[in-house]
């Protein structure tokens, strides 16, 4: 018999959002009024934002990287901004993760740099609001999923049995991973898988 479930740890883009990379990449090429491509070479082709989301950088030298090669400044409020623009909350399984009883702990983990925590708590007030603490970039523990390291670290984070604790992710690699460190773990696509996978555990879905 499995043991009960304590925390629900969550990936975010695929699961809680539907991330959009391209609407990403030209809303913040119109707002610098340069090229999409230059900002797609920069952000990503070059290696930059995997840097960040690994924590191999700190938001200072992201953005002041990021602005250097597009030749034009980023704030965090415009990074922001894009993000936003390019997320969009999946309903269905918010309101499904918002219903598990207080009983049930919840964490969000992502594999971002510490920036998406301000795009999280804007479009995700109320989940954030319960998470509190529980809200993981991965950024800020030093590399990204599926290195099992990683899930190690979230868990010292927020206090919790690797065995008790339930994660659920778009990605299977990312599932694998999490297995790999102990953690019982799925893999959702939506509200209705959300639900068959949180019965199967045990709980409300």
């Amino acid at each position: 018999m499995k043991p009960s479930i304590e925390l629900l740890l969550l990936d975010v883009d695929g699961v809680l959002l539907d991330y959009q990379r391209s609407v990403r990449v030209r809303h913040l090429a119109r707002s610098l009024c340069v090229d999409s491509a230059g900002v797609q070479q920069v952000l990503f082709e070059s290696g930059l934002e995997r840097r960040y989301d690994s924590g191999a950088i700190d938001t200072a030298a992201y953005l002041r990287t990021l602005s250097e090669g597009l030749q034009a400044e980023v704030s965090a409020a415009r990074w922001i901004q894009a993000r936003l623009a390019a997320s969009r909350p999946h309903e269905d399984v918010v309101r499904r993760i918002l219903a598990l009883p207080a009983s049930v702990r919840i964490g969000l983990l992502t594999n971002n740099g510490p920036l998406m925590a301000e795009v999280l708590r804007a479009l995700l007030p109320t989940l954030c609001e319960r998470v509190a603490d529980g809200l993981l970039c991965s950024g800020a523990l030093g590399g990204r999923k599926p290195d099992p390291v990683v899930y190690q670290r979230a868990l010292h984070r927020l206090d919790a049995e690797p065995a008790r604790t339930l994660f659920v992710d778009d990605l299977f690699t990312n599932v694998r991973g999490a297995r790999q460190a102990g953690l019982q773990a799925e893999t959702v696509r939506d509200g209705r898988s959300v639900g068959r996978v949180l019965k199967r555990h045990g709980l409300p879905g």
